[in-house]
């Protein structure tokens, strides 16, 4: 999947699981346009991962065996951690 098609991309984002929605979604809208083009690549290929896996990876049941997607699942941790500690911090 081209790093380039943000339609394709929002796309497969749609997990169908609300779980995997609540955390790939934000993180896709918010923060995608910032990464690098390697951290685009990398985050569209952890897309193409199993949902169960992903599951277990991004709710801490896990890790993938490959560093780099590991790398890319912890990256959507924090930048959702953060995002949610700011909305906490304005009420």
């Amino acid at each position: 999947m081209d790093i380039e098609n943000k339609a394709r991309i929002n796309w497969a984002c749609r997990r169908g699981m609300r779980e995997l929605d609540i955390s790939i979604m934000p993180f896709f809208e918010n923060e995608y346009d910032t990464l690098s083009d390697n951290d685009k690549a990398l985050f569209v290929r952890l897309l193409e991962c199993a949902d169960p896996d992903l599951f277990n990876w991004l709710m801490n049941h896990g890790r993938p065996d490959d560093e780099s997607l590991y790398y890319m699942v912890k990256l959507i941790q924090e930048r959702n951690r953060a995002r949610m500690a700011e909305i906490v911090d304005k009420y």
